[in-house]
């Protein structure tokens, strides 16, 4: 085949976005749909977050739009000097044309690269832009509905130049905009999701006012509101909110170094786990980076500073570490900065070497004084108190943990006849599944590809992990077989690199015991593996509801009613159902060609997309505060479903 400079395709303006959507907002489903509406959004936090704006507000439409709403400067309407076209022509039709490159207009901004505006109005069918500024209004319309001479879409083409249509007292500006169905999968926007990261956003930025309203259906009107005007201080103290604090009011400080703005607010609780949540120009970095390596740094030599100050640590004792002062913490931590580099596949990891000694510069400067202020003293002994016993307890633990591996239990002896090993050593294409129960354990050993699914059956409920310290996880004989089985170790020991499989699948029974197993071992791989599910190695696997055996002898598999009632169309009346209770009740081949033949199953990839709302939700579902649990079971459990598909067949 001839290969010649006429083969190369020059992609102009946003015919790039459109060809790959997929490089510029992550996905075409629900994830990417939801992108669009985050890069809008983030343009009017950057407003808010410079001090120009106070109120953002978001409407789901009827027709599927969105509109966002803010009462900030406005997009600039004057003629670019280069493009001799308006400033909002340049902004949502040029891909990296914005006023965030320099920093003149910004000080900072979480839409760095300025691909927002413009991405949006390509992957949309119509985009419409009103800006309010100076008493004056104007408005612009965008379009993909034409083509060109090869029948190919012309992405958010200008109806006609932007246009001054009235005077106004507004000021801000208004962006609506329809996401195209020929792009997306759905156009469906979640509530839920819109609503966690507004309020997310309301926190990172106090007085702001973030409003939601869901206008989709008639008559069922939703409304969601946040404001808090104790920023940072407030988002501690809900995340906290069902679990037990050590002292009422979150230490809350912030400061300056290097042109980095940094604030932080932290409160322990009576738990064990540490959880630090960090973000940069309101953009969250689930996997951490250098910000956080500064702040735990400097909490560490700042508490043991003040710990021997006191009399705590005398001169003999050794220095406590990071995670004896870490535990039950409960911090937030956010940045403002003019560049930002990220690392990691995710782009979730910050990489700038100076945030590092920036945040340790603001926490010694605010912490120590903070802590030898008298009118603190009592939070500060709690916390210095709570590190005492901690440390105590992870010396106890590591001697533990020293003989049981001179005994050669950790390592060995929960495995015993449970775990059915793969005979690959390829890790990265081996595969482990945590299977409820023998009688399911023993169709998944029969049914598997010995090659590169290894199974391991547990043969009771394991612990609920939750405000449980590690030495009592690891008396728990199901948990010891899977980090046995997974070969990582686990705290200080942990270590991702010696992970002996790819994916690991939770396969349980689709009932209320199955989602308590499910939830159990979810809650134990987020406090004590976290980095197994941000690295995507954690999965649930999702057998089939039905089986309808029709007369001709084809077989479909059913995984939730609705597809029952599309295969019981024109079946007529020879034919078998059956529906399935538990794993058990499939032989061995049924479950291979269900559930775990990768060329056929269905696997849901455990991610977190909101760190701060997963920590909630686990505190809810999975801690000791029973109301909480029953009041978020009210608000979300459907309990009028009525008759299953099952149920009205059968009749």
């Amino acid at each position: 085949m001839e290969y010649s400079v006429s083969n190369i395709k020059v992609m102009e303006g946003l015919d790039a976005v459109r060809m790959r959507p997929g490089m510029y907002i992550g996905s075409t489903g629900q994830r990417g749909l939801h992108h669009l509406l985050w890069e809008i959004v983030d343009n009017s936090i950057d407003e808010a977050a410079n001090g120009y704006a106070d109120e953002i507000t978001v409407t789901l439409n009827r027709d599927k739009s969105v509109t966002v709403t803010d009462n900030g400067r406005g997009i600039p309407v004057g003629i670019h000097e280069k493009m001799g076209v308006s400033g909002v022509e340049v902004v949502f039709t040029q891909l990296h044309a914005g006023g965030k490159f320099g920093n003149d207009s910004y000080g900072f901004s979480g839409g760095l690269h300025g691909v927002g505006a413009s991405v949006v109005n390509a992957l949309s069918r119509w985009t419409k832009v009103e800006v309010f500024s100076d008493n004056r209004a104007y408005k612009m319309e965008f379009t993909s509905e034409e083509n060109d001479e090869n029948g190919n879409v012309i992405s958010g083409k200008p109806v006609s130049p932007l246009t001054e249509v009235g005077r106004t007292r507004k000021q801000g500006t208004i962006v609506s905009f329809l996401p195209d169905d020929r792009v997306f999968e759905t156009l469906d926007m979640n509530f839920e999701i819109v609503a966690k990261r507004m309020r997310e956003l309301a926190y990172l930025n106090k007085g702001v006012r973030l409003v939601l309203d869901d206008n989709r259906e008639w008559g069922k009107n939703r409304h969601a509101e946040y404001r808090f005007d104790g920023g940072l201080s407030d988002f501690v103290a809900y995340l906290n909110e069902d679990k037990t604090p050590l002292y009422q009011t979150p230490i809350h400080f912030s400061g300056s170094s290097g042109g980095i703005q940094v604030e932080i607010a932290i409160q322990h609780n009576d738990g064990f786990s540490d959880n630090i949540f960090s973000y940069v120009n309101n953009i969250p970095t689930t996997e951490g980076g250098t910000h956080e390596t500064g702040f735990k740094a400097a909490l560490t030599k700042v508490l043991n500073d003040y710990s021997r100050k006191v009399g705590a640590l005398k001169d003999k004792d050794p220095q406590l570490a990071g995670e004896d002062f870490r535990e039950g913490i409960t911090a937030v931590l956010s940045l403002k900065m003019k560049t930002i580099q990220f690392e990691g596949q995710t782009k979730t990891k910050l990489g700038n070497t100076e945030a590092r000694p920036a945040v340790e510069a603001v926490v010694y400067q605010m912490l120590t004084p903070y802590l030898e202020d008298l009118k603190n003293a009592e939070t500060a002994n709690l916390i210095v108190d709570k590190a005492l016993k901690a440390a105590k307890v992870r010396a106890a633990a590591r001697k533990a943990k020293e003989t049981a591996r001179e005994k050669n239990k950790l390592e060995n002896a929960p495995l015993v006849g449970k775990l059915s090993s793969c005979t690959g050593r390829d890790s990265k294409r081996n595969e482990l599944f945590i299977v409820e129960g023998d009688s399911a354990g023993g169709s998944a050993k029969q049914g598997r590809d010995r090659k590169f699914q290894a199974i391991l059956p547990l043969r009771g409920k394991p612990l609920n992990v939750e405000k449980k310290r590690l030495e009592q996880v690891l008396q728990n004989e199901e948990f010891r077989s899977v980090i046995t089985a997974l070969g990582t170790g686990i705290g200080e020991d942990f270590n991702i690199d010696n992970l002996k499989y790819d994916k690991i699948i939770i396969l349980s029974d689709a009932d209320q015991d199955g989602a308590h197993i499910r939830a159990i071992l979810l809650t134990f791989f987020y406090r004590y593996m976290k980095e197994l599910i941000v690295e995507g190695h954690v999965y649930m696997g999702m057998p089939p509801l039905y089986r309808v055996k029709k007369s001709n002898g084809e077989t479909v598999y059913c995984y939730d009613d609705a597809a029952l009632k599309q295969a019981m169309r024109g079946v007529g009346k020879n034919y078998t159902l059956q529906r399935y209770k538990g794993l058990g009740e499939m032989n061995p081949e049924q479950l291979w060609e269900t559930t775990m033949n990768p060329m056929g199953r269905r696997l849901v990839q455990v991610t977190i997309e909101d760190a701060a709302e997963v920590e909630h939700l686990v505190t809810v579902l999975m801690g000791d505060k029973v109301q909480s649990r029953k009041e978020y079971i009210f608000e979300y459990a459907n309990f009028t479903r009525g008759e299953s598909a099952y149920d009205k067949i059968r009749k």
